[in-house]
């Protein structure tokens, strides 16, 4: 394996080479004695260069093009699976069904693999098992081997979604991580609406096997620069310069470990965690809401590939391919969403360079504009598609406005509970995604007939109803929010950890004085909620990984968790000042 990867690491994207070190360098070790970060080494990726970080970050998010593009590529193409199959249009759903689904069991499977091995090896492996699955799909002799190579081509392909946003966790600072985001959030949401009217055009001029062609076409585009990309994961970079320290045999640092490796957590430990806690913090007040919130507009994304058919291809006789072209001002809309989010992160920075404190809650006006543009565009859409003879130009500009708002509730929420969980931020998102894609996978099998049955307009005001009584939620969390997050057991806040300073303060006088200490477990203090039975410790979190603050090291620069995703430092988050913002 060492000799692979000494082979792999050579075309990379790093601005180092591993065997440039040598033994006459002294390591630089934390206090606690462990291969650590110092102050701007080259081997920290938030220290690579900004052009380097997008190079990685772009890479990164190619991955994720690659999936979010395949997700919805057969709703374009289901008339020649149901003609060449002989199944029915709820049966030939299954093809989209069985491929979201896989989105809900891969980020629980390959996300702790991901901090055991590192982000680059699970990159490689998912990603080259989902082209070669693709090769089923395409060539399929039957309709049982396509459905199995859609939902195992699901399941590699959320290795991406579940891997990437850690990934610009591993480059960029709080602030400029939103930017990340929206181009993260922007490709969630355009890739799905780009593949139906490819694969409608190739349908009519070809045949529903091209559809897979493009996908395979466009996973051997991306593969080479997948092959660039460095290992991001700082928990992982430093047991591998803790690796080549032992190997060079310097003196007095033979036998030093890396911080991941001092802790010795398992695998199987990772997995045990990572399996049970989701459900755990999804049931939290902030948590569950947010998932319900979020859980409705994924499933009206993926809704949207078959009204849109229903809209201009059977109310309004347009073909195959020209009926799912209006899909694309939706990837318009998301673009739209992604420029408000930088224009945001940006308004962020300057307050920051001027000293402010940004509260978590501060993420949520981009879902309270989101939240309102959700439910009226719903509106908007619905009566305008549902009249022929309204111009096909309105419904369309509707669903620009549409997918912007989905964005800015989406890159909101998402920031918000990375802000709010912080340790436990992984375990939150992975709930979320977990319950928004198995929302999203029935959609297809309910969609036709529900339109059917209630028409274009009622069924649109029925979403659009649901949508007005959830705008409510960011409003809530960002007047009660700060509250809210001092009653959780799973959302640190500065009050509670100066309780659990003095809690232990107190406790150190007792034990002194001669009377029993009380343990955290046994404590009734809110620091005793956070160490209960129930929860995970931040050391047990992050593999035990410690940055010293003293020494000019960011926490915020290690985002070390089961699922790859990002996580700020709350006491802190806001005072740092974004280099490159």
């Amino acid at each position: 394996m060492d000799k692979l990867e000494r082979i792999l690491s050579r075309p990379v994207a790093k601005p180092y080479r591993s065997d440039t070190f040598n033994s006459i360098e002294k390591p630089y070790l934390n206090d606690e004695g462990h291969v650590d970060f110092f102050e701007g080494d080259i081997e920290n990726p938030t220290n690579w260069s900004t052009g380097r970080r997008w190079y990685i970050t772009v890479v990164a998010i190619s991955l994720v093009l690659n999936a979010t593009f395949a997700s919805s590529a057969p709703s374009g193409c289901l008339e020649g699976i149901i003609t060449e199959f002989g199944v029915g249009r709820i049966a030939a759903g299954l093809v989209m069904t069985l491929f979201l689904l896989g989105y809900c069991f891969g980020p629980l499977f390959f996300a702790p693999l991901s901090e055991f091995f590192g982000r680059r090896w699970i990159f490689y492996f998912t990603f080259i098992g989902y082209i070669v699955f693709n090769f089923l799909c395409a060539w399929a002799p039957n309709f049982g081997a396509l459905l199995a190579g859609r939902f195992i081509t699901g399941t590699f392909a959320s290795a991406p979604l579940a891997n990437s946003p850690g990934v610009v966790a591993d480059l960029w600072g709080p602030v400029e991580r939103g930017n990340a985001m929206a181009l993260f959030a922007t490709i969630t949401f355009a890739g799905p609406g780009i593949s139906p009217a490819i694969a409608g055009f190739l349908q009519l001029t070809m045949n529903w096997h091209w559809t897979f062609y493009v996908l395979l076409w466009l996973g051997g585009i991306t593969l080479p620069f997948l092959f660039t990309m460095p290992e991001t994961h700082p928990p992982t970079v430093l047991t591998n310069k803790a690796r080549r320290i032992r190997r060079l045999k310097i003196p007095g640092y033979e036998n030093v470990q890396s911080p991941m490796e001092a802790s010795g957590q398992s695998l199987a430990e990772i997995y045990k965690i990572a399996l049970t806690r989701p459900w755990i913090i999804l049931f939290d007040p902030i948590s569950f809401l947010i998932a319900l919130y979020i859980t409705t507009t994924y499933t009206l994304l993926y809704m949207l590939f078959t009204i849109y058919p229903i809209v201009f291809r059977e109310h309004r006789g347009w073909n195959a391919g020209v009926s799912e072209l209006p899909l694309i001002g939706n990837v318009i809309g998301a673009c739209i969403g992604a420029g408000v989010v930088l224009l945001n992160s940006r308004s962020m920075a300057k307050r920051i360079e001027k000293g402010e404190t940004i509260q978590p809650e501060d993420r949520l006006v981009l879902a309270m504009i989101g939240g309102i543009g959700f439910f009226v565009t719903m509106f908007w859409f619905g009566w305008t598609a549902n009249f022929d003879s309204i111009h096909w130009i309105v419904p369309t500009i509707a669903g620009v406005f549409l997918a912007a708002s989905i964005v800015l509730i989406f890159v909101s929420f998402m920031n918000y509970l990375t802000d709010t969980y912080l340790m436990y931020a992984a375990s939150a998102i992975a709930a979320n995604t977990v319950a928004r894609s198995a929302a999203a996978a029935a959609s297809p099998l309910f969609t036709n007939q529900m339109f059917t049955a209630l028409g274009v307009g009622p069924a649109a005001s029925l979403i659009g109803g649901i949508a007005a009584l959830l705008s409510v939620v960011p409003f809530v969390f960002y007047k009660y929010g700060a509250r809210i997050r001092k009653k959780s057991r799973f959302a640190p806040t500065p009050a509670k950890e100066d309780e659990e300073s003095q809690d232990s303060e107190k406790e150190k006088e007792k034990g002194e004085g001669g009377e029993a200490v009380r343990t955290i477990s046994d404590s009734s203090s809110t620091s005793g909620a956070l160490r209960s039975p129930s929860t995970v410790h931040e050391d047990e979190a992050h593999g035990n990984a410690s940055i010293n603050h003293e020494k000019g090291h960011k926490r915020d620069d290690v985002p070390q968790n089961a699922f790859g995703e990002p996580r700020t430092e709350n006491v802190n988050f806001g005072k740092e000042k974004a280099e490159d913002a």
